[in-house]
């Protein structure tokens, strides 16, 4: 009877990891090391409407996995990433809203003699409310300490655990006697996966003005390299179009060759005076517009930049 209700559990699972496979097209693979049941049945409850928390052996998610792969080929690239102690979390919303919902679902505790420290640990000047006696137990650790009013007091900042080392036993004990619990446990986001694609977590942290910078970056090469090799694209059209004008107004100004748009510049170095004349002109009116117009063209110069420096790199050709 236990052999096949067993079975029938089986069964079920795998329905179940099936039927979440099919209706959700993104997942957390989520590690659950040092989660409890009381902690991770808050984390369903604070997931409801959001996401699908699930959990099973290994094996039984592998092999659900590759059974269903007929219908999605695209489940074989979750298979590299289930070892350890992981499970899946599924949801249809936004992955940075539910990464931020599962990452908030963490207890604190303390540190255990024989776990790996997930992260440095440092012990702050204080008054600890021990006993002379303990003074031994602080002197095998090499904290400097003094008696303060019969209770010892540690002197100065001990960075007492590294991460990802053993936490010993003494390390352990110190901090169960100050009553510090310096480590936090929950679902830790291992790998994701959307519509067929697997990515590590900090994909998510990447924002839209992250993008822009990073392709502005490598416009801003392949124009330098395409002008110092000659060699004419998208990027550099632009810069060459404005450095041949630049010739040509060079030119213009050395000879008697005459054209609209060297005619002003001629004029100002022909007679300084109208050169002085035009930036003593131009200092009232940028001046006559006071406090207000000031703050508003500090509004918009910005934009402005930002238009004039787009126009410099040519966008209007990659439309």
């Amino acid at each position: 009877m236990g052999r096949e209700d067993r079975s029938a559990w089986k069964a079920s699972y795998f329905l179940k990891i099936i039927q979440l496979l099919d209706e959700y097209p993104k997942c957390f693979i989520v590690g659950a090391d040092n989660v409890g049941s009381k902690q991770m049945q808050n984390i369903r409850i604070s997931l409801r409407g959001t996401g699908v928390v699930l959990m099973g052996k290994n094996t039984m998610m592998r092999k659900a996995i590759r059974g269903h792969m007929e219908n999605n080929p695209h489940l074989e690239k979750l298979l590299p990433h289930i070892k350890g102690n992981v499970g899946f979390v599924f949801t249809k919303e936004d992955l940075v809203e539910v990464r931020d919902k599962i990452l908030t679902n963490k207890v604190a505790a303390p540190a255990k003699a024989g776990v790996l420290a997930p992260i440095d640990v440092s012990v702050p000047p204080q008054g600890t409310g021990l006993g002379p006696e303990k003074t031994s137990f602080f002197q095998a650790l090499a904290i400097p300490t003094k008696i303060t009013r019969g209770t010892i007091e540690i002197l100065s900042d001990v960075h007492l655990i590294k991460k990802d080392s053993k936490v010993g036993a003494s390390e352990a004990t110190l901090l169960t006697m100050l009553g510090i619990m310096p480590f936090h446990y929950g679902l830790h986001i291992k790998q994701v996966y959307d519509s067929g694609t697997v990515f590590e977590p900090e994909i998510l942290d990447i924002t839209p003005e992250d993008l822009r910078v990073r392709f502005l970056s490598g416009v801003l090469n392949v124009a330098s390299v395409s002008l110092q090799i000659g060699y004419p694209t998208l990027a550099s059209v632009p810069h060459s179009i404005a450095n041949g004008f630049k010739n040509l107004l060079a030119v213009a100004v050395a000879t008697d060759v005459n054209f609209a748009e060297a005619t002003m510049i001629k004029e100002l170095l022909s007679d300084p005076s109208k050169l002085a004349a035009f930036a003593a002109a131009a200092a009232p009116a940028a001046a006559a517009g006071g406090t207000t117009a000031a703050a508003e063209e500090a509004k918009e110069a910005p934009a402005a930049e930002s238009e004039e420096s787009d126009d410099d790199m040519g966008f209007g050709l990659f439309d």
